[in-house]
C-alpha cells in the first residue's frame, strides 16, 4: 500500500509516517519510482508505536523495543527489556506524585482564597 492509504487506514498523518521511517521505526520498501509500499502489517505496526508512545517511550527506546512488543507478553529474548519498562514506570509514578502535590497545593490555595459561609 502506498503511505497515503496507510495514512488513512491508522490516521497518522504521511508526515508523521515518514518521521518514524526516520527514527528506524517503520520500513517501506520502495519501488521503481522510489515510491513507499508498506505491507499490510504495517497497519498494526504504527498502532503499536502509538501506543508505546502514548505510554511515554521515546522513539530510540521504541525502536528497540518494538520487536519484542509485536511477538506476544513473553517473547524469547525479550526479557532484558524489564528493567527498562520497570524504570519508564517508576519515573512515571514520581511524575505522578509530583503533580499530585501540585494539585494539592493549588487546592489549597483555591480554598484559602473561597469565602467561608
Amino acid at each position: 500500500m502506498w503511505i497515503g492509504e496507510l495514512s488513512r487506514l491508522t490516521g497518522v498523518s504521511t508526515r508523521l509516517l515518514r518521521y518514524y521511517e526516520d527514527q528506524g521505526l517503520l520500513h517501506p520498501e520502495r519501488d521503481g519510482n522510489d515510491y513507499r509500499r508498506y505491507r499490510p502489517e504495517s497497519v498494526e505496526r504504527v498502532g503499536r508505536i502509538r501506543e508505546l508512545l502514548a505510554a511515554g517511550l521515546p522513539t530510540d527506546t521504541i525502536r528497540d523495543f518494538l520487536p519484542c512488543a509485536e511477538n506476544g507478553p513473553e517473547p524469547s529474548g525479550c526479557t532484558r527489556y524489564t528493567d527498562m519498562l520497570d524504570s519508564h514506570r517508576t519515573r512515571l509514578a514520581r511524575d505522578i506524585a509530583e503533580l499530585q502535590r501540585r494539585h494539592e497545593a493549588l487546592t489549597a490555595y483555591t480554598d484559602a482564597l473561597r469565602p467561608s459561609d
